[in-house]
């Protein structure tokens, strides 16, 4: 059942609990929920999306919570379910427009969004500290909190019960069966839930195509093993600043090894230290070494832990591959394992990365060539073993691309659930449960909220489309001054362009073409210089198409004297 046809959604009805997809929906990024029942909101996760080639100039990409600001009082909590940034990273923007909303979530993911409150000097946050069975009531909704295995400790499911049905949320998960910390998902909790009843199953479908049961985590350490027992000279380790669980795996084979260990980058730095502070991540003693001191060590003696596995182009590995990093540069026999998976819209980035990586002479490890990295998301042989025990009445598909929101539906339905009760929804759709069944009814506006700098919301899709002329046709600024009385031109047109072509002598031969449409227009009484503008932009851009074939971005300039 499809959103994009809908659009004003009915008053909620007093018996009906509404569901809003606010992000992640159609991308991997940008999650989040808004639950309202009675007037209440409750909100799920609040995280960005990264921008691709096709944002220029944009940082971060928030969820369309504009559409609930006027309601933020609404409000009686923030369920944040894993410290991942496309699930907590959108918080401190969120919560610049209303501090005191409580955040639920368990100690490492809370400790993590508070590191950002720091940076964003947002202080006197409420938060509520959760944990495994651990069930509070925030409103008309009460909430139990599951433990589900991930790629970052912690990671929690919350059952949401209001009097008018059941709402299950897996958050991101996986069901690894020997995880590095011991915390399994909790299918015993599942089942009990199922039995209970679960009206509505919002479920990870980001590996929904993928057949069988993700790879566990621990069986990535053979190919790490390969990799520091090869290597005679510096380890350079890709992966995300929050994967505590790989950053283990690499500390352990360092200390197997006799290598030190190096963070890299801001955010590695300051999470591995909160994981360490609670307990999450264990440091052999003696392993750790600052960045300042790596050159007191020979290359054989030292595994850099870094950022950048994504081809962030501001990130300590893309500086590395530029040779602009200040401290680090490569060298030929180093080798860089990148420990993560692509995410969508990041290949061109990523390959970009490794090329540079490759010129400089370093080995680059990657999961193409090496199991150095598994997903933290189930593949469809786990999704099917979870709607086989919780056997939800509905379903709607979270977390995920167009086909993976269809593929996971798929699955649903081959384990029972009817078609007509799995929603495939886009972001911003209403979809009410009432009565045992869900549905979509209704469609707000949850597009795109854009950061750029300081700068929030205030840019367009018109201006994404500028930036990317310029940037990719170039632009031709043209001056003319005209006197409007005696209907000639004074001075110009005078032609200059940028990132177009390389002299303006090309516009030699359009001069008198443009002078002559300008003048042509005078003649016929037109002495309105917005008008006048719009003649040199038609036949210049004519003359631009006809001869080069370009459309670059025209900034004509009438003067009248």
């Amino acid at each position: 059942m499809a959103a994009s046809s809908l659009k004003t959604p009915p008053p909620l009805d007093d018996n009906a609990l509404r569901v809003i997809p606010l992000g992640g929906l159609g991308d991997i990024g940008r999650n989040m929920a808004a639950l309202e029942y009675r007037g209440q909101l409750l909100l799920i996760d609040c995280g960005v999306l990264f921008p691709e080639e096709n944002h220029p100039g944009v940082d971060l990409i928030l969820p369309g919570f504009e559409v609930i600001a006027d309601r933020l009082d609404d409000v009686v909590g923030l369920v944040l379910t894993h410290g991942h940034e496309d699930h907590i990273g959108a918080v401190p923007y969120l919560l610049r427009q209303r501090q005191d909303i409580p955040l639920i979530g368990s100690k490492l993911t809370l400790a993590l969004v508070s590191e950002k409150f720091r940076e964003h000097r947002i202080r006197n946050v409420v938060k509520r500290e959760v944990a495994d069975l651990e069930r509070v009531t925030m409103g008309p909704f009460d909430l139990e909190f599951i433990a589900v295995n991930h790629s970052i400790p912690d990671a929690l499911a919350v059952m949401v019960r209001t009097p008018a049905g059941t709402l299950l949320h897996t958050g991101d998960f996986k069901m690894d069966q020997l995880p590095l910390d011991n915390r399994i998902t909790d299918v015993r909790s599942l089942a009990r839930l199922g039995e209970e009843g679960v009206d509505l199953f919002l479920v990870d479908s980001t590996n929904a195509e993928v057949p069988g049961f993700t790879t566990p985590e621990r069986d990535i350490a053979p190919a790490l093993e390969r990799v520091f027992s090869r290597s005679r000279q510096r380890v350079i380790v890709a992966c995300f600043a929050s994967h505590v669980h790989r950053v283990q795996q690499v500390m352990d084979a360092a200390a197997e090894h006799g290598r030190k260990v190096v963070y890299v980058g801001r955010s590695m730095v300051r999470n591995m230290g909160v994981a360490r502070d609670l307990g999450y991540l264990k440091v052999p003693a003696n392993t750790l070494i600052e960045m300042r001191d790596i050159d007191r060590y020979k290359p054989q003696d030292v595994v850099i832990i870094s950022t950048g596995s994504q081809g962030e182009p501001l990130s300590a590995l893309s500086r590395m591959a530029n040779r602009e990093h200040q401290v680090i540069s490569l060298k030929p026999g180093d080798t860089v394992v990148l420990a993560s998976s692509m995410i969508p819209g990041n290949e061109n980035a990523i390959y970009r990365v490794i090329n540079g990586l490759t010129k400089l002479g370093a080995k680059v490890v990657h999961k193409g060539n090496a199991m150095v990295h598994v997903s933290g998301h189930a593949s469809a042989g786990e999704l099917l073993f979870c709607y086989n025990v919780v056997r939800p009445r509905n379903v709607m598909p979270v977390h995920g691309e167009s086909r993976h929101l269809i593929a996971n539906a798929d699955l649903a339905v081959a384990t029972g659930v009817p078609r007509e009760r799995t929603i495939i929804a886009e972001d911003g759709a209403v979809v009410d449960l009432q009565n045992g069944r869900a549905r979509i009814v209704g469609k707000v506006d949850a597009s795109y909220i854009f950061v750029d700098g300081s700068t929030v919301g205030d840019v367009s899709e018109a201006a994404l489309t500028d930036r990317k002329i310029l940037g990719e046709e170039g632009f031709i600024s043209v001056v003319t001054v005209v006197n409007t009385h005696s209907g000639r031109i004074v001075s110009g047109p005078d032609i200059h362009a940028r990132g177009f072509v390389e002299g303006d002598a090309v516009f030699d031969d359009v001069r008198p073409l443009v002078a002559a449409a300008i003048e042509e227009a005078l003649a016929e009484g037109v002495d309105d210089a917005y008008r006048l503008q719009q003649v040199v932009r038609r036949r210049l851009g004519k003359w631009v198409n006809d001869t080069h074939r370009r459309r670059p971005m025209i900034i004509p300039v009438v003067i009248g004297a």
